[in-house]
């Protein structure tokens, strides 16, 4: 009955997610309904293990989703975002229509501007450039997210995204994990991704199918718009990247500093500094890459524009930080059921190349998939499993880098399938339905998931990381 329970509380979050309800009501609803059918009782169930590891999340990841937050929307409102999306497109040009979409979407994921804001910035042009080159514009989306959530938001290393993060905290690895195959992974499912797009775009052409007739959400066609110049645009993405680096890879930390925290008995006190300091790394980043957009944009912005900017991204970064911590605290109910050991233990018995790695790919997957959020699936994953999965790689002497890079890669895989809040907005900002254009975004689905498991082949066979 108990794994009945969490199999039907499962069902019942992904149905409702799907439907467009918020999964901050009713993570906590199923999670309790999943403890009452184990026989726990609802009230100590809901603050004593959902509030508990949600506030947990909160404290480790909250400044990384307010900083993400603000520096995307201090990028996309100086026009500093549109400003390197509009260079990119301008330079390849029409011939190289879906190329350019991509590698616009790809260098503001790479340097920090979160996938929303991306979406927005990029989409004006594409849509411009797709109409001109007269490629339907029902390939646009699986375009944009071809560039925005792919390699540079869980596969190549360095990337500031919440996915390639996340990991560092259950490891004590940094976001520069396993580069080697994160650059192979990434590198073939932008070149797979890349090809299947411009195999369609071929199949429409010879059908003689051009961009279409839109009316929904299509761009006014403008030639007034003042952009900044890319040399400059590009100068806070660099910043966050360079500055990131620096603290992750030179900069010294000095290990004792956690220990007057850790003598004040605080709670939630991170066990060792390796655990936090890719976090405190990219904080400091983020909020340089900020005081430079501010800085170089500041002539963009109208009276009153820089505080609407800056609350409008605090008070987005709200939204995205309280759904993943109800999907962890989720996690943490069905996590602590009885009925939960004999799905552990059918996970963790996948034993396929004598490594917890196919393990690890495949939970990490399938709770990406069911939550349709990569952070928020992954989350649950490595606060149920990471442990575990640790111990085995421990054992077997395999590096945490590896696991760290599996299970970023994985959380890109199922993540996203149609009930995916940033698929739903991708669609509704391109003007396309699921039945338009979700078809090639699944082929990309498909493409990140298989390539998990080649990353696993190649180490597994070279060694190599």
């Amino acid at each position: 009955m108990e794994v009945v329970g969490i199999i039907l509380s499962l069902f019942l979050l992904m149905f409702f997610a799907y439907r467009g309800f918020s999964v901050i009501l009713f993570a906590p609803v199923f999670a309790l309904l999943a403890a009452s059918l184990s026989g726990l009782p609802l009230m100590p169930a809901y603050t004593e293990l959902f509030m508990a590891k949600a506030v947990t999340y909160i404290k480790s990841f909250f400044p990384v989703f307010l900083l993400g937050a603000v520096f995307g929307k201090i990028m996309e409102d100086t026009g500093l975002a549109k400003g390197i999306a509009h260079k990119i497109m301008g330079t390849l040009g029409k011939e190289r229509a879906i190329l350019a979409v991509v590698l616009a979407g790809a260098a503001l994921t790479y340097g920090g501007v979160s996938l929303f804001v991306v979406v927005f910035a990029v989409y004006p042009f594409a849509s411009a450039l797709f109409k001109e080159a007269d490629i339907p514009k029902r390939l646009l989306p699986a375009a944009i997210a071809l560039g925005a959530f792919t390699a540079t938001m869980d596969c190549l290393p360095g990337t500031p995204q919440i996915q390639n993060l996340i990991p560092t905290n259950f490891f004590g690895t940094n976001i520069y994990a396993a580069p080697t195959l994160g650059l192979i992974g990434g590198a073939l499912i932008f070149t797979l991704g890349t090809v299947w797009l411009e195999r369609r775009r071929k199949q429409a052409a010879d059908r003689g199918e051009g961009y279409g007739v839109h009316t929904l959400n299509e761009p006014e066609a403008s030639s007034s718009i003042k952009l900044p110049s890319f040399k400059v645009a590009i100068l806070p993405l660099l910043t966050v990247l360079v500055v990131n680096y620096v603290m992750t890879q030179i900069f010294t930390w000095d290990p004792n500093m956690l220990e007057p925290f850790k003598a004040m008995k605080l709670p939630l006190t991170a066990a060792s500094i390796k655990n936090v300091i890719s976090i405190w790394s990219l904080i400091i980043a983020l909020v340089c890459g900020i005081l430079l957009a501010i800085a170089l944009g500041f002539s963009n912005l109208g009276k009153g524009t820089l505080a609407k900017s800056l609350n409008a991204g605090a008070i987005g970064s709200l939204l995205a930080i309280m759904n993943t911590a109800s999907e962890v605290g989720y996690g943490n109910v069905i996590s602590s059921l009885s009925g939960f050991k004999n799905i552990s233990n059918a996970l963790m018995s996948i034993k396929v190349g004598g490594s917890p790695l196919v393990s690890e790919a495949v939970t990490v997957n399938i709770l990406a998939g069911v939550t349709g959020s990569a952070s928020g699936g992954m989350s649950i994953a490595l606060d149920l499993m990471a442990k575990d999965w640790l111990a085995w790689a421990n054992s077997i002497g395999m590096s945490p880098e590896m696991l760290h890079r599996v299970a970023s890669m994985a959380s890109g895989g199922m993540d996203t399938l149609p009930h995916n809040g940033a698929v739903i907005t991708l669609l509704a900002v391109c003007g396309m339905t699921h039945k338009d254009s979700y078809g090639d975004i699944f082929v990309l689905t498909a493409i990140k998931t298989f390539m998990v498991f080649v990353i696993i082949l190649i180490h597994t066979t070279t060694g190599i990381l």
